[in-house]
């Protein structure tokens, strides 16, 4: 896999995407190299416990997009959302498995807009996809696949929001 090639597409699929939306949702893109696959990763510092960088914290959530050769065998691009370790998130007092339900429940009146999306997963991954893999349009693929989930990311939220420990002041 020529990774140098991948990578760029997804930068460039990154730099396609609004800034101002990006800032005003607080969230972070990450480009890069995982487990012989180039992906692009949409997160938040809050979906993370506090670490040199939520994007490698044994405790977050964040959504993919990822190539490797077996996806390009596939022609296929993948999709999720991972939701990692939760039950030690800072702040929430989470059940993985309760937080995975209750996110699909919301998830549902989305899932129509994702290609060939699952939510048949343990709670580790909230849903999981592909698209097929079409090399004239990647960056396309990619921008589209970022900003149905910038239109979905408030569901994290919500979610956390019912697990959130009440605050006890002294």
């Amino acid at each position: 896999m020529d990774f140098t090639f991948y990578l760029d597409k997804f930068q460039t699929a990154a730099n396609k995407l609004d800034k101002k939306q990006l800032k005003k949702k607080q969230v972070e893109v990450a480009v890069g190299i995982v487990l012989n696959s180039a992906f692009l990763k949409l997160y938040k510092k809050a979906w993370a416990n506090s670490s040199p960088d939520p994007l490698t914290s044994p405790t977050r959530i964040f959504f993919s997009a990822w190539i490797g050769d077996q996806a390009i065998q596939q022609q296929k691009i993948y999709y999720n959302i991972h939701a990692l370790k939760l039950r030690h998130l800072d702040g929430y007092a989470i059940k993985s498995r309760d937080f995975a339900d209750k996110f699909r429940a919301g998830f549902k009146k989305f899932a129509a807009n994702w290609p060939n999306v699952s939510v048949k997963f343990g709670p580790l991954t909230l849903m999981e996809g592909w698209v097929e893999l079409d090399m004239e349009n990647f960056q396309e693929t990619i921008s589209t696949l970022a900003n149905s989930f910038l239109e979905i990311e408030h569901l994290i939220d919500d979610t956390l929001k019912t697990f959130e420990k009440p605050v006890i002041k002294k």
